[in-house]
């Protein structure tokens, strides 16, 4: 069993690139796998290990500037959801491309899990899913708008083409973590929007607190790590991965005419030409090798 943990933090890093060296001596020592995010404006990913390794790890961030006393959040995997660490430094630690955005200059009102039912049952409430369109297809709340965005730099266009939609109304914003909503929130104070609510810790924390007979969720939420898909109570949801295009698939989907493993799937089949498609069938054939080998391929 391995320790997924999902963080992210808003705080000024002055030498960002300083941070990278030891955070990935300190994961390659613990067997901490996954993808750390570092900006001048934070922290912010997902990582995976034993409980020891995932508990040092997060003691070492706590002690980084700004840090002390972050929050992250915990789950489980039945096999390791990460097949390499990855530490990068970014321009942001979730790409809005909205140089003004700081959510540390303030963010909507914080809804924790047990308030948010009746939040978005209100009728003057508007309820926004900030995540890409492949996430909301698989699950999202009851009543929900999907901006049908493909990332979230797409977001201020969507929300400049559509909000007249939601005149005299107060937003009430959610993603998987919290972290895209920090930013969306920040965004529309600055557009002059003055109620805006998101839900504190995400879908996350929501499918970890609220019990399913109480739940407005619908679906599975959409993990970014090998586990694909994640239900009420943070247990493993049914989707794997098209590896091709990485978005999630049902079983039954592999059962598609347009499905061969690694190489397309029926949401992908129009993307890619013949010669992109050898490649990942030549990315398949040495994945299988390696499988055979009792290795796991580093493209995994």
């Amino acid at each position: 069993m391995f320790t997924v943990c999902a963080l992210y933090h808003f705080t000024r890093f002055d030498a960002p690139a300083a941070l990278l060296g030891p955070l990935r001596t300190l994961c390659a020592e613990q067997g901490v796998t996954g993808s750390l995010l570092i900006a001048g404006e934070g922290i912010n990913g997902t990582v995976a290990g034993t409980r020891a390794g995932i508990d040092a790890l997060v003691a070492h961030i706590d002690r980084l500037p700004g840090c002390a006393g972050f929050e992250y959040k915990l789950s489980t995997a039945q096999a390791q959801p990460f097949g390499k660490m990855k530490v990068r430094l970014k321009q942001e630690i979730v790409t809005m491309g909205q140089p003004d955005v700081d959510p540390l200059a303030g963010t909507g009102h914080y809804c924790t899990p047990a308030e948010w039912n009746a939040l978005i049952a209100s009728p003057d409430v508007a309820v926004i899913d900030t995540r890409n369109d492949y996430e909301v297809a698989i699950g999202t709340f009851k009543g929900a708008v999907d901006p049908k965005t493909k990332s979230f730099r797409d977001f201020p266009q969507w929300w400049e083409e559509n909000k007249d939609r939601f005149h005299n109304k107060r937003i009430a914003m959610f993603c998987t973590g919290g972290i895209r909503c920090e930013k969306s929130t920040n965004y529309l104070m600055s557009q002059g929007v003055e109620d805006v609510y998101h839900l504190k810790g995400g879908i996350l924390k929501y499918l970890e607190e609220v019990p399913q007979e109480d739940s407005q969720w619908d679906g599975s939420c959409f993990v970014f790590d090998g586990r694909v898909s994640i239900g009420h109570g943070l247990e493993e949801g049914p989707h794997e991965m098209c590896h091709a295009c990485r978005r999630p698939l049902l079983p039954q989907d592999k059962d598609r005419p347009e499905f061969e493993a690694g190489v397309s799937c029926h949401q992908c089949i129009n993307d890619y030409d013949d010669a992109r498609r050898e490649r990942f069938r030549e990315r398949q054939r040495q994945i299988a090798l390696a499988q055979a080998r009792g290795e796991r391929h580093i493209g995994r």
